[in-house]
């Protein structure tokens, strides 16, 4: 069992990002379209998991080279079921594989992170994206969502999985004001490739 252990927003995180985002594009090449730092460490001023979270966007989840130049280069798959399909939200009516992806660990020795490979223009690729975009520009919610964080770690400081289980519905409701944000503010995601080439392949 993982323990669950919070630590203040670190400036170096963000350099952690770089070093792991450049050996991502050295392994996997033209595979990769675009790298995102996400999750709680991108966020300035953010308590979180001392754990560099990545967002690689891909064409393809069935893209060989990618995994082949990845697991070459060291990396690992991460196992569960959950690393393979993020947390689809109540509201989703669409097909859940929208939301598949595949999960790597950074090489042995390196710096402590997880590697999201998901697909240019689905709803997970959107969603990562906002989460970071709405917590950095909105200081009530980022306070409140840490502080929430806090308060969870120290209900459950040995249970990672039934952290991540109470979190994951939590989320939803942290993004429907995010939602709310985004239509106010015009926000729309990056766009990851050309409109001709970003068509999902899979």
């Amino acid at each position: 069992m993982q323990l669950v252990e919070l630590v203040e927003w670190q400036p170096d995180w963000a350099k952690d990002f770089d070093v792991l985002a450049a050996r991502i594009r050295q392994a996997a090449g033209s595979s990769v379209v675009r790298v995102d730092h996400i999750g709680s460490t991108s966020v300035p001023g953010m308590a979180a998991k001392d754990c560099i979270d990545v967002q690689a966007i891909v064409r393809s989840l069935s893209d060989e080279q990618l995994t082949e130049g990845l697991l070459s280069a060291g990396f690992t798959r991460s196992p569960g079921a959950w690393n393979y399909r993020d947390h689809v939200p109540e509201r989703w009516d669409g097909d859940p594989a929208a939301w598949d992806k595949l999960v790597f660990r950074p090489p042995a020795g390196t710096r402590t992170g997880n590697v999201h490979v998901r697909v240019a223009g689905r709803p997970n690729e959107r969603y990562a994206l906002l989460f970071r975009d709405f917590l950095t520009q909105d200081e009530a919610a980022r306070e409140a969502w840490a502080e929430f964080k806090r308060r969870l770690a120290r209900a459950l400081p040995a249970d990672l999985s039934t952290y991540g289980q109470i979190k994951d519905p939590a989320t939803d409701v942290l993004m429907a004001a995010a939602e709310r944000w985004a239509r106010e503010a015009g926000w729309t995601p990056p766009q990851a490739v050309s409109a001709a080439s970003a068509i999902p392949r899979d």
